[in-house]
């Protein structure tokens, strides 16, 4: 199984240019870290303060939980702190405890990128499909069908079977490890977010948990995250030779970085050609590429809405 062919930082960076945009941070990592929390926080208190906000609130809450899970993907790259103790530790107890398992399985996927061995290859591979099919993806995101089916499907299945049943791993294959793993997992996001309840049920607020936190988990989180799966690689070819069209990077407005595309995700297609670059580096890399001239080869969309309507452009059969 080859790997995917990669870009060559001197084809498109002085060693200054490229020295710069490599360099990593001892507090800017954190600074996002803490600037991602403190925007829940704010969200929280003014949906709390004027329930009139709330559903703005949910909006900016959800988007943020994607941005801890972004920040935990730079964990993952040994990208958030120079320091690897301090890295794994901000990126696993700060943004997601997922850092462990999520880091081999990615690393991977940059390997293979858009090739065989690419394990991200499914989310891709179905598009372009009917508008009615991606408006069905978008209604079970907002329903929290995928939140339920992501998160406390199997947790409710092992119950049922008073935990004796043998749950099957993501392809398929019983395996008791995978099964441990898996009631780790959801063990640890019950009482996580039990004791998260509990506090704030102390503090008097309890129906903030569940409308300002679980609430925005369910819902919109998971359409963002679709959005994003969406605009990082669908409709680009399998088996592509070119690295500067292996990956997307789609043009974000203020609005669409509050509410879709937070701390640069939307440059992911820089991010696979130099993995070495933390995320705020991301845009600077950008309009270096543009300088040099590279844009005409590079797969780019103009925006969300617009790519959105290519990848459910495919008309219905029959």
């Amino acid at each position: 199984m080859s790997a995917a062919p990669r870009a060559r930082p001197q084809d498109y960076f002085d060693a200054d240019q490229w020295r710069r945009l490599c360099q990593r941070s001892s507090w800017r990592g954190l600074w996002l870290v803490a600037h991602c929390w403190g925007v829940i926080g704010l969200a929280m208190w003014a949906g709390a303060t004027w329930p009139a906000l709330i559903p703005l609130a949910v909006l900016v809450i959800g988007t943020r939980q994607l941005g801890l899970f972004i920040l935990m993907h730079d964990a993952a790259h040994g990208l958030l702190h120079p320091n690897r103790r301090v890295n794994d530790f901000v990126g696993h107890w700060l943004c997601s405890a997922s850092l462990g398992r999520y880091r081999p399985y990615h690393l991977q996927h940059h390997r293979h990128v858009q090739q065989q061995g690419d394990p991200d290859l499914l989310l891709s591979a179905p598009f372009p499909i009917t508008r009615a099919s991606l408006l069905r993806k978008a209604w079970r995101d907002l329903s929290g069908q995928t939140f339920y089916k992501q998160r406390l499907a199997g947790l409710v299945a092992r119950i049922r079977l008073g935990w004796q049943g043998q749950p099957r791993d993501p392809v398929g294959q019983s395996n008791a490890r995978a099964a441990g793993q898996e009631l780790a997992r959801d063990g640890r996001f019950l009482l996580g977010n039990l004791l998260g309840l509990a506090v704030f049920a102390a503090a008097g607020g309890w129906w903030l948990w569940l409308v300002l936190w679980l609430l925005p988990m369910a819902t919109w989180l998971p359409l963002v995250t679709r959005i994003r799966n969406i605009a990082e690689h669908a409709l680009l070819a399998q088996d592509e030779p070119d690295p500067l069209r292996q990956a997307r990077t789609t043009a974000a407005g203020w609005w669409e970085r509050a509410l879709i595309a937070p701390y640069w995700v939307n440059y992911h297609l820089e991010h696979h050609l130099f993995t070495a670059l933390p995320c705020w580096r991301l845009a600077q890399a950008h309009a270096l590429l543009r300088a040099h001239g590279a844009s005409a080869g590079m797969v780019t969309a103009p925006g969300y809405l617009p790519l959105l309507r290519l990848a459910s452009a495919r008309q219905p059969s029959g």
